[in-house]
């Protein structure tokens, strides 16, 4: 008849095996811990670290607070203008965004050059060109939306 084998696992301690993980790392994630060391230094010296302590540990207080004016009536309407705001931002094209934003550049640039007002015959003769009643047409859609919702 066969004798048992008797095997008794080694004990584990977790400890040392994080240990040994925690010696190995320095070596393994060299450039990792590097750029860490950066990112926490220029945090530290921008004061991004003290706001964030300053944060954590007023937590109760700004909870609090959000919580009072976030249960006004004004502050109903205005996460609800700012959800509305952001759908709007959503709809927009970025590239259509980045022209127009160039074109007020540029707009507030000429005004800025302008020595007088323009006479009201300049300002019809600017309104004829093809690129104002583009942009007549589109104010004149935006408008009659607004109205139509204004209902």
């Amino acid at each position: 008849m066969a004798n048992p084998l008797r095997f008794t696992p080694l004990p584990i301690d977790p400890r040392l095996e994080l240990k040994k993980r925690l010696d190995e790392a320095p070596a393994k994630h060299a450039e990792a811990l590097l750029v860490a060391y950066d990112l926490l230094q220029t945090a530290h010296e921008k004061g991004i670290l003290d706001l964030l302590d300053g944060a954590i540990s007023g937590k109760d207080a700004i909870a609090g607070k959000l919580a009072y004016y976030a249960k006004q009536p004004g502050g109903i309407n205005a996460i609800r203008n700012l959800l509305e705001g952001a759908k709007i931002l959503m709809a927009l094209d970025p590239e259509t965004l980045e022209q127009l934003s160039s074109a007020v550049t540029i707009a507030a640039d000429q005004h800025k050059a302008e020595k007088t007002p323009p006479s009201l015959w300049q300002i019809a003769k600017r309104a004829t060109s093809e690129d104002s009643r583009r942009g007549l047409s589109f104010m004149t859609l935006v408008l009659s939306s607004v109205g139509k919702a204004l209902k």
